[in-house]
This record gives C-alpha cells, structure tokens and sequence, in this order.
C-alpha cells in the first residue's frame, strides 16, 4: 500500500502543474530577488506574489548574507504552497551577518532542494529568454543586481522595467501614524551603495517604493484574521511570524507586488534621484530617472492584501 507521503506529493504536483496551466497568458513574469529569513516582510511578498494571478513567477533568487539558508527557506514555502514549478536561485554569500530568525523553518519539512542555480546565470538566462518582458523585483540589498550589470549590461537593459522596494525620499523609519521623520539611508540601499548606485543609473525603467510609502503596520487584528485561515500558505505565515520573534511587522516589501498587481494602490510620480554614498536616495533637479510612490493608502492596501493571501 503506498504510504500517505506519496498521496501527498502527487497532489502537490498536481497542484503545480494546474497552476501552470491555469496561468492567464497575458500575466505579467517576474523574478523575486529577495534576502528572506530576514525580517518578516519578505515573506508576506512572496505570499501575496503566489496569490497574484496578475503575475508569472518565473523564480525567485536570494540575495545578502546566508543565501543558501535564504534558498531553503524559500523551497519549504514553495513547496507547503505547492509551487514546485518555480525555480529558487542563490546569490553569491557574503559575511554580512544577520539574524536570520526564520532559520528553524528552513531547516525543517523536507522540501529543500538538492541544488540551486547561481542567481546572476539565472537572472541573465531568464532575460534573454524573455527581452522586454521581464519585470525584476528587489526587496533586498542589491548585490545579484549589481553583478547582473557587472557582468552583461546590455542584457540587464533588455528588463521591461525594475521595482524595488528601497529609499527614502522624505521620510525615514518612525511611527507612520506620528509626524515624518527625517530622511535616512535605507536598508536595501545603504547594504550595497555601489550596486543601488549602477542600477539608477542604468536607464531601465525604475520603480521605487520608498520608506515614504512602505511603512504598512500589520495590527494585531489583521494578524487575526489572516493567521486563522488555515491555508498552507497561511499557516507558513503563521509559523515564519512566531519564529521571527517580535509583534508588529511592518509590511514594506509586499508593497511591490501590490503595485504590480494594482497600480492605483501606490500612484508614482517621476522623480530624479541620486544615491549618495551613505545610501541616501536624493530627489534632485534633472531628468527623471525613476518613477516613485511617495504616498500610499494603507486600508485599501490591507483590504487588498488580506483579500488576496486570506483568499481560500
């Protein structure tokens, strides 16, 4: 008699392959570059990314720090979801050290793959085989972006555009309900100056969600709601959340894909800005250089949101 196991992974691989083909043609593709295990945020990107019909998720890479921890823990979330078909690519480890508080979650289950391709091959590949149609989203340092455009600038420039969740025009880190605090260097940014540097100056279409418009507080009653849905993917949430440790999170990346999804959630403007090399990101005078989101609506936002990844 074949075991409950077997049952198990044969309706997850179902599942994945009636996802591809359910997948509507005119969605958008996208590659996820993300440092995950992180801060929570990440993980909520991700989740509202797989219940986004708007989008194709051609794979997702792992960036800053302990990429292959990061790569792993991205399996598991694939695989409770049932997501088999999309690739998990890992970034170059540096000696950055973070906390990586998710790590029990990565370790656990028995979704890890035995390999991974190299992030930048990946990115590349992806982009050649797809000019112009890819949207890349960065919700992490930027370091795979950075060796993207080191290694082969013209395909780098073949991206249909860029969104990155980064910056901070005219607010910083704070309270989002209390008045602005000064602008500061940003997480995303001021971890790899240089590569966020090259990427505003590359000339593909660039879309930023800054601090200005990111600070999206996930309150006890939202938490609520969402964590008793008893979904794969939200109970992945549920458990990511208690191991991370603190109470509110605060949904930054998961603005991103909200924007791709919908762009009226986080209307952009054109804006010159020029990174510093503190990590500053600088509104100037000249060209614009990128479109920005210096203000969001944080109910509609939600009531996306929790519509979407609460979904059953």
């Amino acid at each position: 008699m074949r075991s409950r196991k077997f049952f198990q992974l044969l309706a997850w691989i179902l599942l994945a392959v009636l996802s591809g083909l359910a997948q509507d043609p005119r969605s958008q593709k996208i590659i996820i570059d993300t440092d995950i295990g992180d801060d929570i945020d990440d993980a909520f990107a991700v989740a509202l990314a797989l219940q986004s019909p708007e989008v194709q998720i051609l794979g997702i890479s792992t960036t800053f720090g302990d990429t292959e921890t990061r790569a792993k823990l991205v399996d598991r979330m694939l695989g409770e979801a049932g997501r088999f078909d999309i690739p998990v690519a890992v970034g170059e480890q540096t000696e950055a050290r973070t906390r990586l508080g998710q790590r029990p979650y990565a370790e656990g289950g028995h979704f890890a793959r035995a390999s991974h391709p190299v992030a930048v091959d990946f990115i590349l590949d992806q982009i050649r085989r797809n000019p112009g149609e890819i949207t890349l989203v960065c919700i992490g340092p930027l370091l795979n972006v950075g060796a993207v455009i080191d290694r082969d600038s013209e395909a780098f420039r073949k991206l249909k555009r860029v969104v990155i969740m980064g910056g901070s025009v005219d607010r910083g880190y704070g309270d989002p309900y209390g008045p602005p605090t000064p602008p500061e260097p940003e997480w995303n940014i001021k971890n790899d100056v240089h590569s966020a540097q090259k990427l505003f100056a590359s000339g593909v279409p660039l879309f930023v969600m800054p601090l200005d418009s990111t600070l999206l507080k996930l309150d006890e009653v939202r938490r609520e709601f969402l964590f008793r849905q008893g979904t794969p993917l939200t109970d992945a949430l549920t458990i990511l959340y208690h191991q991370w440790g603190q109470q509110t999170p605060t949904l930054f990346d998961p603005m991103t894909i909200a924007f791709i999804d919908d762009p009226t959630l986080c209307p952009v403007q054109p804006m010159n800005i020029r990174v510093d090399d503190r990590g500053m990101t600088l509104r100037g005078p000249g060209a614009p250089n990128a479109q920005v989101c210096l203000k969001s609506d944080p109910e509609a936002f939600f009531r996306f949101y929790l519509g979407r990844v609460g979904g059953r």
